[in-house]
């Protein structure tokens, strides 16, 4: 007979109460900061027909032809095809460097020998979107971002990104607090997008957008993509403001037999008062949880910051140190709260995030407070590799007020 938990995960109805507990908990579990991880994707085109989209599986097969799956990391694909390294917790830059650039070295190569190339670009410039996993969830999430529009396409099989993962933080106060982490990344938001911008063509053609990536985030289901703190507060409550996030999130899938329809507009709160098919149950809420993309996503242990271009080469490793060192590194943590202020003083999350992908570091209260935070980051590094990736990029792109995406508008980018 199941045990009395796997009973209340798939046949006990929910109540608001039990699923706002649940969430709350879940979503943050007090973690004293020690760990760095990544989530890398990178888009896959022929060297040859930058048009040229590649199955998964094909993938997958020269590697595992060439003896060159990841031995390091964990991969995955996007839906249209991007191909991601995942880290496991390290407890240093380095560690976490190590073991994913020697995958990525490795695969690369690989790919490189049948005329394909691992892509470090936040939106495919070329390609149209299109999906090649098929999957229950894929067309769910497909169907329910159509109702919006067109945009949660080119986000599912056009888009690539770094994600730094942070741990949580403790119940206590201060830098290592979970509500000032959960804060402090808040506030970074929109200077990360801002500085690792690197997705301004579509369609083989430059627009207003320096992160048209982030456009196309802003742009699907705002109940599920959005900030989770609208305004950020160092003395706020995570936990419930997640809570409340998720539950009046739309559900994107209500799983069973056949095709996962959902009635138009159904929120999980909505669902759980009664408006869906049938009560929700715990498997639901916690399905329903793994279906949302904010730009900061608290996951249990950790913090997933997830607003940030993909970068070329070893380069994904900038964003990890960068906030490695402003998290955790007590002089460079106290310097970016410095900055940041006034910043954040006179303005809107969705103003900066949308200063923040348009101009970028054109921006010059933007452009000021990433210098700061940057200077900051590249001092406290003490690897000498990693500090020379950190120092390179600052120099060449930070201190002067430029991105990337300038380098790919006026030709000069360098995009393996």
């Amino acid at each position: 007979m199941p045990d009395a938990s796997l009973r209340d995960r798939t046949a006990v109805p929910l109540t608001e109460d039990a699923a706002f507990d649940h969430i709350a908990a879940e979503g943050f579990r007090p973690t004293a900061p020690a760990r760095i991880g990544a989530e890398v994707e990178w888009l896959v085109t022929g060297t040859a027909d930058r048009r040229r989209r590649i199955d998964p599986e094909s993938v997958r097969a020269v590697l595992g032809v060439r003896d060159a799956l990841p031995r390091c990391t964990r991969l995955s694909f996007e839906p249209g095809g991007a191909l991601e390294l995942s880290t496991h917790p390290r407890a240093t830059v380095r560690e976490c460097f190590d073991d994913l650039e020697a995958d990525r070295a490795r695969v690369a190569a690989a790919l490189g020998r049948e005329g394909l190339e691992l892509l470090g670009l936040g939106l495919d410039p070329v390609r149209l979107p299109r999906r090649v996993l098929r999957s229950p969830r894929y067309q769910a999430m497909e169907e329910l971002f159509d109702q919006d529009g067109r945009a949660g396409r080119w986000m599912m099989a056009n888009t690539a990104s770094v994600q730094v993962c942070l741990d949580t933080g403790t119940d206590g106060p201060g830098p290592g607090g979970l509500a000032e982490r959960w804060d402090l990344a808040h506030r970074l938001a929109p200077v990360f997008i801002a500085a690792f911008a690197n997705s301004p063509l579509r369609r083989g053609e430059p627009g207003l957008w320096r992160s048209t990536r982030q456009h196309v985030w802003a742009a699907i289901d705002h109940s599920r993509s959005r900030a989770v703190s609208q305004r950020p507060d160092p003395h706020g409550d995570p936990r419930a403001d997640w809570a409340r996030y998720a539950l009046d999130a739309r559900v994107m899938a209500v799983r069973g037999p056949g095709r996962w329809t959902v009635p138009r507009g159904l929120t999980f709160r909505a669902w759980i008062r009664g408006a869906g098919p049938r009560p929700p149950v715990l498997d639901d809420l916690v399905y329903h949880l793994s279906t949302l993309f904010p730009p900061v996503r608290p996951r249990g242990a950790y913090l997933e910051l997830r607003m940030i271009d993909a970068q070329p080469g070893r380069d994904w490793v900038a964003p990890v140190a960068v906030a490695r060192a402003l998290f955790d590194d007590p002089a460079a943590n106290a310097a970016a709260r410095e900055a940041l202020e006034p910043l954040w003083r006179n303005a809107s999350t969705p103003d900066l995030y949308l200063r923040a992908a348009t101009a970028a570091l054109h921006d010059a209260p933007l452009a000021e407070a990433a210098a700061s935070c940057f200077t900051a980051a590249r001092d406290a590094q003490t690897d000498p590799e990693i500090a020379a990736v950190v120092h390179e990029f600052t120099e060449s792109f930070v201190t002067r007020g430029r991105t990337r995406a300038d380098d790919l508008v006026t030709g000069g980018a360098r995009r393996d």
